[in-house]
């Protein structure tokens, strides 16, 4: 077991989150003089009141103003200022740190991970929707603060160890591998009367609930494909996904020469962000490792987009460009929201999105999002997740439930 090799100044944004908590673990398994600037958490008053008595951090924040008084009463006579709100996290997210683990689940995420970015902060980024809704201007402001933004998801971590950028150019493909989910044997007329118990019950991963039902509708591997498009420079065709349920090997990178580098390990979130908090280095910690003896064979198969239309309308939201990728994301947010209320079907997700897209053609959302240097980021970000929502509630309010539904 290795220690950190410097001091490091450490923020946890979303540490009540499956990945907070995986980054809090690894940094305590690891020990070191790491010291805790910031912690945030979404409700869970209990669990960000004990990660903060036993990481003492400056600040502790908790998003929904409701928990504030409790949060408080917790720590009182710790010297843990306490504040709350969707303003705080970003003042938190902006203190000056070393390493910024930014794992906010949603669209809720952007402004505090632009914030850490700005600061010129390592962010290890766990928040797909910072990438989705303003990639190309997230990536140029971490370039110009002197930052970087390191990918955690396991995918994109994989593609990260394995590209080689002095041989980018080299590269005909990336090939993302998706579990399937739990309904990747299922029949488009089983998924239909799925319920939302059925959708989160991952067969590999410990995730939260609106990534686990990204992953069973495998919109989490179309918001992958933008992300890798904009994280590597590539063009969406160069982009593929194949289903590997085992979940052992992580992604790899095709080059021209037919050669194909890929990463493996062990279905544990706690190896990417290991890869994240080290970089450039690597650190030792007690990792599961493989036994590729035991495993016996690995498994692979095409993605069937006639049963997980996602797919589809991602590649279609990355073509398009502008504004799209973000009305993609808002619509999906908003249906899955939906279905884990029991307010729509399984299958009704993806129909809503794809209504969003199609109605948004007629909306005046801008002539593109991804201005590197505008000024007013956030606000073009907002105004197009706002309008996706709009679109998508509205999808949302006209449907019956088709299946699953109360």
């Amino acid at each position: 077991m290795g220690t950190l090799s410097l001091p490091r100044t450490v923020s946890v944004l979303g540490s009540t989150g499956s990945v907070g908590v995986s980054t809090l673990d690894l940094l305590g398994t690891l020990g070191g003089p790491v010291r805790v600037r910031a912690l945030t958490g979404g409700r869970n008053v209990s669990l960000l009141a004990e990660q903060a008595l036993k990481w003492r951090p400056e600040v502790a924040v908790i998003a929904d103003p409701e928990g504030v008084e409790e949060l408080a009463r917790r720590l009182r006579g710790t010297g843990i200022a306490v504040e709350a709100g969707e303003g705080a996290v970003r003042t938190a997210a902006a203190l000056q740190a070393d390493w910024v683990m930014s794992a906010i689940v949603g669209f809720a995420g952007l402004a505090p991970t632009l914030a850490a970015v700005e600061s010129g902060a390592v962010v290890a980024l766990a928040n797909k929707e910072s990438l989705v809704c303003s990639g190309p201007a997230l990536l140029r402001r971490a370039r110009l603060s002197g930052g970087a933004v390191i990918p955690v998801d396991s995918e994109h971590s994989a593609i990260f160890q394995t590209l080689d950028p002095t041989q980018a150019s080299q590269v005909s493909r990336l090939v993302l591998t998706a579990s399937g989910g739990p309904f990747r044997t299922w029949s488009s007329e089983r998924m239909s009367a799925a319920t939302p118990e059925e959708a989160l019950a991952h067969p590999n991963w410990d995730m939260g609930p609106k990534i686990s039902i990204d992953s069973a509708t495998m919109m989490n591997k179309g918001l992958e494909m933008i992300e890798a498009a904009y994280l590597f420079g590539m063009e969406p065709d160069r982009i593929d996904v194949v289903i590997h349920p085992e979940s052992i090997l992580h992604s790899l990178v095709e080059y021209a020469d037919g050669s194909s580098l890929a990463q493996l390990g062990a279905p544990d979130m706690r190896t990417p962000i290991a890869v994240a908090l080290a970089w450039p280095d690597r650190v030792a910690w007690p990792a599961p490792r493989l036994d590729l003896g035991s495993l016996g064979r690995l498994t692979f198969e095409p993605p069937d987009e006639n049963r997980f239309p996602a797919l589809g309308l991602a590649r279609q939201a990355l073509r398009a460009g502008g504004p799209a990728p973000g009305l993609l994301n808002a619509a999906n947010e908003v249906a899955v929201a939906a279905f884990l209320d029991r307010r729509i079907g399984y299958l009704d997700i993806a129909a809503i999105v794809s209504e969003t897209l199609d109605k948004a053609g007629s909306e005046n959302l801008g002539d593109d999002m991804a201005d590197l240097m505008a000024d007013d980021l956030l606000e073009q970000a907002r105004r197009v997740d706002q309008a996706g929502r709009r679109l998508a509630q509205a999808a949302v309010s006209a449907l019956r439930p088709s299946g699953g539904a109360a």
